[in-house]
């Protein structure tokens, strides 16, 4: 591995200092800046590891041209939201320089499995995914269960997400061609003696004939007989190859062969054999019928669906072979919003591909990836094989993309509530919060105001409550703004609602619930201003910050400098979240009144619509949008509401329609102008 400095010396940092001189301490140069070490990479294509002081390595990554790349993070022109918080905790880093992109691909990948980098895209689950593994190196390969893929001689289906599935995809194989398993006494004897004497591989079949015993497995059918010298190595193989391929999801010529078999058996009036051929094609259509058809032509796709939350993820693979979805697996990754999705789906496919043997002819992504030739060229590599990376935009390819996606989300959501993810996460932002906005006690109790209004009509206020971190609706509260406004005034709206909620009434109230261990406002340092002058009149003291919805600052009364919380963080989430719910509530409020009263001021000036007809209405279409897109039989069907009213109301409506069209035209020409 090279070094970051140009001496060659090792890793990246600053040079020992020479020895004092008779007595006198030389002057130590400074230590170069990571900017200046990064000026002496070379420009060749490879590997680059960014860590901390203590040498762990934050993140691993590959480049065309290194120089290039590591300058785009020290001078943080990469817009990545985790880039400010790596280059913060990175203090030193070391390269490899390899030939060419491709290798720096495979590089890449091997360097993350063996150093699992915080900053990088991996699978959430610690745990080793199960695989079914057949076991070339024997004479007499055997199909077995395991967790462990690292034996050169063993070739490896999956990673199963499912382990009863990867069990009960053993159990059909072996039904459909008998095959030994690997937990059979019997077999383990033949293995042993054939490693002891490996002169007798040639000639097995007659060696367990004289000395052999048949297992339980052969006399169900399930097992070929290799124990008792009823098949010879070269049958067995014959076997072994069929097996494979039905593994590997590829059963029409499979079924070419069994039928072939089955009729030449019939042929030879072997009806016994024949019966068992037939047993096995049975096993064979009987998945057929579980396994519909979802592309045409006998594709062979891996469809990848993603769902992200703020820091994990969800995603499911369809095997689609031979135009039937194979199987589905489903991962937890460790990112999510808090990285782009383009890394997102690359660091995954990386791991994924890296983890299983079974590479289709085509990868179905959702997003175009930078890099994706280089990880053409290397999955076809290992495929032997092209392999294309696609991402799908409309037909079954698009259907079967989104409901990759539906299935990660599931997936994400069962995982969460398995593990407990959101409570412990909630836990931490709240912890996060108090030592952030130095608080006595995590805030248990937030509430969050927004205003809603346009141009100073219908102006609301919401008022939302976190409880615990989670949203507690029964105390959510909605204001109508009582202050004369012509024109949208958040400061006198906020300061209005503030001494509503924070007067000496409100506060005794038990309805309004105990006073809040945090109140956040929607904005920066102007609107804190205001609260804290507001809630100093009214001799309350609570703790508060302001959420700037440019950077996601916080603003606080004890700093003129705002606290930004770590991009990612459950903290900087749930305030988030906190604002989000406050907007939601108070524009949902704030359209309930627009939309009323629209419908009341129009419809009062239509002759013949009095107070009874106009709950009619309402009953009937449950808003003024539905009334308007009425046609005039729809309103006339309307019980209590006369054909000659129902022309007027409809005539109204289109004329009031017409009014808002050429309104909005004038504004589009004056915005032009």
């Amino acid at each position: 591995m090279a070094p970051a400095d140009a001496t060659g010396s090792g890793s990246s940092g600053a040079a020992p200092a020479p020895a004092a001189r008779n007595g006198v301490a030389p002057v130590s140069a400074a230590a170069p800046t990571l900017a200046e070490q990064v000026a002496s990479v070379p420009t060749d294509p490879g590997c680059y590891l960014w860590k901390d002081a203590d040498g762990n390595v934050l993140y691993v990554g590959k480049a065309k041209n290194l120089r290039a790349r590591m300058r785009q993070y020290v001078q943080l022109t990469d817009e990545r939201p985790m880039v400010p918080r790596l280059m913060a905790a990175t203090k030193s880093f070391d390269y490899v320089v390899v030939g060419s992109e491709h290798e720096a691909l495979v590089l890449e990948i091997n360097l993350i499995h063996q150093y699992r980098p915080p900053f990088n895209v991996d699978l959430k689950d610690d745990k080793s995914y199960p695989y079914i593994a057949i076991t070339k190196g024997d004479v007499f390969p055997a199909i077995k269960y395991t967790r462990e893929k690292h034996r050169a001689d063993t070739r490896y289906f999956g990673p199963y997400t499912d382990a009863r599935a990867a069990r009960a995809t053993i159990d059909v194989v072996r039904k459909v061609m008998p095959l030994c398993i690997a937990t059979c006494a019997e077999w383990k004897r033949v293995r042993r003696q054939l490693q002891s004497h490996p002169e007798q591989a040639s000639v097995a079949a007659l060696a367990q004939a004289e000395s052999g015993r048949p297992c339980f497995d052969f006399h169900v059918g399930r097992g070929p007989g290799a124990c008792a010298g009823c098949i010879t190595p070269e049958q067995y193989a014959t076997h072994v190859a069929q097996v494979e391929r039905f593994l590997a999801g590829h059963r029409g010529e499979f079924v070419s062969e069994l039928k072939a078999e089955m009729a030449e058996a019939a042929a030879n009036l072997d009806f016994e054999r024949a019966a068992r051929v037939k047993r096995r094609l049975a096993v064979i259509d009987g998945l057929d019928d579980k396994q519909r058809v979802v592309l045409g032509g006998g594709q062979d796709a891996d469809l990848i669906g993603f769902w992200r939350e703020e820091t994990i993820a969800g995603a499911c693979v369809f095997v689609v072979r031979e135009g039937r979805v194979s199987r589905t697996c489903e991962f937890v990754l460790d990112k999510g919003l808090d990285v782009g999705e383009e890394e997102l789906v690359s660091g995954f496919v990386k791991r994924y591909y890296d983890q299983t043997s079974d590479i289709p002819l085509e990868v179905c992504v959702p997003v175009e990836l930078a890099d994706a030739e280089t990880l053409e060229g290397w999955l076809t590599a290992r495929r032997g094989r092209r392999v294309t990376l696609h991402v799908p935009k409309r037909g079954q390819k698009a259907q079967l993309a989104q409901m990759a996606v539906n299935n990660a989300h599931h997936y994400l959501a069962r995982y969460e509530l398995r593990t407990g993810y959101e409570d412990k996460r909630t836990n931490e932002a709240l912890l996060q919060l108090e030592s952030a906005l130095a608080l006595d006690e995590p805030p248990m109790r937030i509430e969050c105001f927004d205003i809603s209004t346009i141009h100073g009509k219908h102006t609301v206020a919401s008022m939302v409550v976190f409880t615990g971190g989670k949203p507690d609706k029964s105390q959510y509260r909605r204001f109508k703004i009582r202050a004369e406004l012509d024109e949208a005034n958040d400061f006198v709206s906020m300061s209005e609602v503030l001494a509503r909620r924070y007067g000496p009434e409100r506060m005794a109230d038990e309805r309004f619930g105990k006073r809040p261990d945090l109140l956040i406002l929607d904005g920066g340092k102007p609107q804190l201003t205001a609260a804290i002058e507001q809630l100093g009149a009214l001799g309350v003291d609570i703790p508060m910050a302001g959420l700037a919805k440019s950077d996601e600052e916080l603003f606080v009364p004890w700093d003129d400098m705002p606290v930004v919380l770590p991009s990612g963080s459950a903290s900087l989430y749930l305030v988030k979240r906190v604002r989000d719910e406050a907007h939601r509530f108070a524009i949902t409020f704030h359209r309930e009144l627009r939309d009323k009263a629209m419908t009341v001021s129009i419809l009062d000036e239509i002759p013949g619509v009095g107070e009874k007809r106009k709950r009619a209405l309402r009953r009937a279409f449950g808003s003024m949008k539905r009334l308007r897109e009425a046609s005039e039989g729809e309103i006339a069907a309307v019980p209590g509401v006369p054909a000659e009213v129902a022309h007027e109301i409809w005539e109204t409506l289109r004329a009031w329609d017409e009014e808002l069209g050429r309104g909005r035209e004038r504004a589009l020409g004056e915005s032009d102008a």
